[in-house]
């Protein structure tokens, strides 16, 4: 009798869990708001939530109530997109969409592992993220319209710098404007022809069928990102890869074959077709990068040396250094002067020529650190942007020291943090105007939050 009841209990203990993973399952598919004729669900919260989580992005406050508002505000502006005929291309958010699931996968370890973690394929959130992204890009566009009249006049600036006590004046972090010139040390013959025989090597064991291509390219490829996930790039236009490597990639019609040895300016590469979708294209790739010799290296150095010789001798500024001899393709055609295009900066310090010292390379913010405007340092050896050991030499040209904000020195600034003020402002109007015309209805279980923006509790 006791064992009945033990399979009794069991058996009922079954339905209650099958019950409750069902009452789950339609919890996830439960509306909590209504914007307009656009509906928020709870699953709309949690895949929000899950790609935070996997971008390490930090949420101030209840995630259920900070990220339907979110959504909400979304909505609206999405809704003015389509009255107002904005649209941005598929184009435009694709390789964000790669990098996206790329990083995801290199956090993991692998694509099966994410695949487990987020409860869906890779293709399926992938859709996803495409459809987010693009939303967002639209949002901005809609954005970039409100502010098409926003202007700032010095008298705003200065009436606003006025208004700040002088204990509250926000302090200006001390920047820099660095010129560079570098040189890529020669790489010899032997190491070029290793590359290519190691490559060589690689091509005949995919297509004798002995190795799969990704599991050499897990094995050996120097694209540490890529590399994680089998070589897969992600499906990108031409416009996003090297064109000599573009050109390879989209010659290839067999996802059989394996593409011909192919130099970028991150090194050598083989590269097989996965899919081709229109004017984009997903592939595999390996990349192998020459190794530098100490020899290739001094050499390098001394070549650089003798460029620094002859500007403290006065043959030639090095500006003109830069424009003539510098290898640094992103800054030979600007006198030297790196650009500073950080995207975690705020918007309106992007693309300037000024620098923080932690924004800059490690190597370059160690050697400007105890320069002097005008100095110039001795040559040294420093990663560039495309991964490759190059030899440097910097030129100071302006240094702000960090000090309280003052209306002579920091104007650009100060009309920075005014429009900033304006354009929130105009968002704020908006999004109230809208909130009035808008049906809004919230599920009376998430009514309880303190929201950011009020009005969207209507009566």
């Amino acid at each position: 009798m006791k064992k009945i009841l033990l399979l009794i209990l069991i058996a009922l203990s079954n339905l209650i869990a099958l019950h409750a993973q069902s009452a789950q399952k339609n919890v996830i598919d439960q509306v909590i708001w209504v914007i307009g004729d656009d509906a928020i669900l709870l699953s709309d919260v949690e895949n929000v939530r899950l790609e935070m989580q996997l971008n390490k992005q930090r949420l101030e406050g209840d995630p259920y109530c900070v990220i339907p508002e979110r959504i909400a505000r979304q909505k609206l502006f999405l809704h003015q997109a389509k009255l107002d005929s904005i649209d941005v291309p598929d184009s435009r958010v694709y390789p964000y969409v790669e990098i996206i699931v790329n990083n995801a996968i290199a956090q993991v370890g692998s694509q099966e592992k994410l695949e487990e973690y987020i409860g869906k394929s890779i293709n399926s959130w992938r859709e996803e993220l495409r459809t987010s992204q693009k939303e967002e890009a639209i949002v901005t566009e809609v954005q970039k319209k409100l502010f098409e009249k926003l202007k700032v006049t010095p008298t705003e600036v200065k009436t606003f710098f006025n208004k700040i006590p002088q204990d509250s004046l926000p302090y200006i972090e001390t920047t820099v404007e660095v010129e560079i010139i570098t040189a890529e040390p020669k790489v010899s013959l032997a190491e070029i022809d290793n590359i290519k025989e190691r490559l060589r090597d690689y091509t005949e064991q995919v297509t004798s069928g002995k190795m799969q291509f990704s599991t050499l390219a897990r094995m050996y490829s120097e694209d540490k990102v890529s590399a994680a996930v089998g070589g897969q790039l992600g499906f990108m236009g031409k416009g996003s890869l090297d064109p000599e490597f573009a050109a390879a990639a989209f010659d290839l019609n067999d996802p059989k074959r394996v593409s011909r040895i192919v130099q970028s300016e991150y090194g050598y590469h083989i590269i097989q077709l996965i899919e081709k979708r229109g004017d984009r294209i997903n592939v595999r790739h390996i990349l192998l990068k020459p190794n530098i010799s100490t020899e290739e290296l001094a050499a390098a150095n001394q070549r650089l040396d003798s460029v620094r010789n002859d500007i403290l001798k006065g043959k030639y500024t090095f500006e003109d250094a830069a424009t003539w001899l510098s290898s640094d393709k992103d800054t030979h055609n600007n006198q030297g002067l790196m650009v500073n295009s950080n995207e975690e900066n705020n918007s309106e310090r992007t693309n300037t020529s000024r620098f923080q010292m932690n924004e800059l390379p490690p190597e370059i913010g160690k050697v400007i650190y105890t320069m002097k405007v005008g100095d110039i340092s001795k040559p040294f050896t420093m990663i560039n942007s495309k991964g490759q050991q190059v030899v440097a030499m910097v030129k100071l040209k302006s240094r702000s020291d960090g000090h309280k904000a003052n209306i002579s020195e920091d104007f650009q600034e100060l009309k920075a943090m005014v429009e900033n003020n304006k354009r929130q402002q105009i968002i704020n109007n908006w999004i109230a105007k809208k909130q009035k015309e808008t049906f809004i209805r919230i599920n009376d279980n998430w009514k309880n939050c303190d929201f950011e923006k009020n009005g969207w509790i209507q009566k």
